[in-house]
């Protein structure tokens, strides 16, 4: 269980968050409000309160950075973005849930079999989605777009995502420190300040090693969060001149150490084919690459669901590269069959909360499957329309984005937003694999879409110019300050 000092982190927080806005300019208080609670506020502790979703590491950076935002700077946020379709998905991410609630109102009964002998039962039934849930679930799906909201308003323009990047440059330089004595000495520190381990111990002992977590929910987690940091290090060594390059190229060189340290197969291997990418290829073949990507993590169900993955094949790559990894990846596989099962029973809307989604033991209501990717999650939740309405939006900004490249050309293209797309790509493909969906995947998806608007409608976020700018104003003789002729 976690300890005193976890919840008082959490309770904290707004506190420190009114600092960053007191002391530094917008944008980065933004950032760090959201980018430094994911990095150091415990993992799993939550306050759960009635009617409102969890607050947690993940929520209360989001609320506090948009309620500051609006309310202590006095700041608009537009609420939906201005491209149609990015409107649409917007509104249905929000109200998708709406359809699931009023579909799933009958429970999940787990009945022991006529003449078998005695059970205990570990759960004897599943509830129903009620009216009063429903407000619940739509406050969590607005919370989740807080950071896209206000990173489509304020990290936008090329400075906004030079900032972006920057953040990810520091923060992935500051958490390597924790993340190499773990590496030597085992991961402890969570246990040591929070008083709990955020996981299974035994997942984080690889190749006669160990794999760092600190303060996130899984050591995967930071190893996605190294790879983004390794991947805005390059970016910003690119954009860069003379010495500062020479700075940024040290640093992302060491980055990179640190996530080979990290051993996580799948972080390691979108480190060696982005990086190359993000430091010598053109905008133009970035962004190809960050679509085709995209394309492949929406349509992901549809190709598992008509058999079109060469799972075999790809286990057999993978136990030519270590026997471990394609164990761990067919269990993988073989949890996604057994919840695609389940979601097919429910296609459209899906079974909704309290581990409705779940496959379990018709006796005893025993969780039977693991989902780790976040894909399957989402389906076997929402069903079609909250995937395609999540996932769609995810995307939406890295195709605006291409298709403003492709009309307009490199030349007039920030080099900072090709990187921040691939750094969406990458966490995408993860998340065919894992849970990786989080605040800063949001902030780096509003980046994207918003900058992608500033160039389909130019002026934009401008303020409006004042009524008489520009004009010579008439006054009449009465308010003139010339002395009156003399009749």
């Amino acid at each position: 269980m976690p300890n005193a000092l976890a919840y008082l982190m959490l309770l904290l927080w707004p506190l420190v968050s009114l600092v960053l806005f007191r002391r530094l300019p917008l944008e980065r208080a933004i950032l760090w409000c959201i980018l430094a609670g994911y990095m150091v506020l415990p993992p799993v502790a939550e306050f759960d309160l009635p009617l409102v979703p969890d607050m947690d590491k993940f929520t209360i950076p989001s609320i506090m950075a948009f309620v500051l935002c609006v309310g202590l700077m006095r700041k608009k946020v537009p609420l939906l973005p201005r491209h149609p379709l990015a409107r649409l998905l917007t509104i249905l991410f929000a109200f998708a849930v709406i359809p699931t609630v009023m579909t799933n109102g009958d429970p999940v009964i787990f009945e022991v079999l006529a003449d078998a002998d005695p059970i205990v039962f570990i759960i004897d039934m599943l509830p129903g989605l009620r009216w009063r849930d429903l407000g619940s679930v739509m406050i969590n799906q607005v919370i989740i777009l807080m950071p896209f909201l206000l990173a489509r308003r304020y990290l936008s323009s090329p400075e906004g995502q030079r900032e972006l990047l920057l953040a990810f440059c520091i923060a992935g330089l500051a958490y390597s420190i924790p993340s190499l004595i773990e590496i030597r000495f085992s991961p402890q520190i969570n246990t040591t300040i929070y008083g709990f381990f955020q996981h299974d111990f035994s997942q984080t002992m690889r190749q006669g090693g160990f794999r760092p977590i600190v303060f996130m929910p899984h050591s995967l987690w930071l190893a996605l969060f190294m790879l983004s940091a390794l991947l805005a290090t390059t970016a910003l060594a690119r954009a860069a001149q003379a010495k500062r390059r020479l700075n940024f190229a040290l640093a992302s060189t060491y980055l990179f150490v640190v996530l080979v340290l990290c051993k996580s197969f799948a972080s390691l291997a979108y480190g060696l084919s982005f990086v190359p990418l993000v430091a010598l290829a053109s905008p133009r073949w970035q962004i190809r690459v960050a679509m085709a990507l995209a394309a492949l993590a929406i349509t992901y169900p549809m190709l598992r669901n008509l058999g079109l993955i060469p799972t075999e094949a790809i286990l057999a790559q993978a136990e030519a590269i270590s026997a471990e990894r394609a164990q761990s990846l067919g269990y993988r596989f073989d949890n996604e069959a057994m919840m695609l099962d389940r979601a097919a029973e429910k296609p459209w809307f899906g079974w909704g909360g309290w581990g409705r989604n779940l496959v379990r033991e018709l006796e005893t209501g025993a969780i039977l499957s693991i989902p780790d990717g976040h894909w399957i999650l989402v389906f076997g939740t929402l069903g079609w329309l909250g995937y395609l309405a999540e996932m769609g939006l995810l995307s939406l900004s890295i195709f605006l984005l291409g298709i403003e490249i492709h009309r307009r050309g490199a030349k007039d293209i920030s080099p900072y937003a090709t990187p921040i797309a691939l750094i969406l790509a990458a966490t995408m493909v993860d998340m065919m694999l894992n849970d990786t969906l989080v605040p800063m995947t949001w902030l780096c998806v509003g980046s994207v879409l918003g900058y992608a608007e500033r160039l389909r409608y130019p002026g934009l976020f401008e303020k409006p110019r004042a009524l008489f700018e520009g004009r010579q104003v008439l006054m009449p003789q009465s308010l003139s300050l010339k002395p009156p002729r003399h009749i």
